[in-house]
């Protein structure tokens, strides 16, 4: 399952894998080239799941995000540790 960023995953290798049954399934809702270009193999692949880019909505993230938000800046505020920092790294 990939949600992130579509370059987590090289399709070529995902799509062998599932051809040959070394994986049981797969779901990306994210890939490097959006849309995932008409023809593509995955398009075909057994057990595989795709969504166009909407991992992000769905009903109250927009209060799970507010909630985040303030938890956060209290956090600040007490000089405590932040949650879900993000790794400027590796970018997750």
């Amino acid at each position: 399952i990939n949600i992130g960023r579509g370059s987590n995953v090289v399709l070529a290798d995902l799509d062998q894998a599932l051809r040959e049954g070394r994986i049981a399934g797969a779901a990306l809702d994210v890939f490097e080239v959006e849309p995932l270009p008409e023809g593509h193999p995955l398009w075909t692949a057994p057990n595989f799941l795709m969504t166009p880019h909407v991992a992000a909505a769905g009903p109250y993230l927009e209060d799970r995000r507010r909630d985040l938000l303030v938890e956060n800046c209290k956090r600040f505020a007490n000089g405590e540790e932040l949650v879900n920092i993000v790794d400027k790294v590796n970018w997750f």
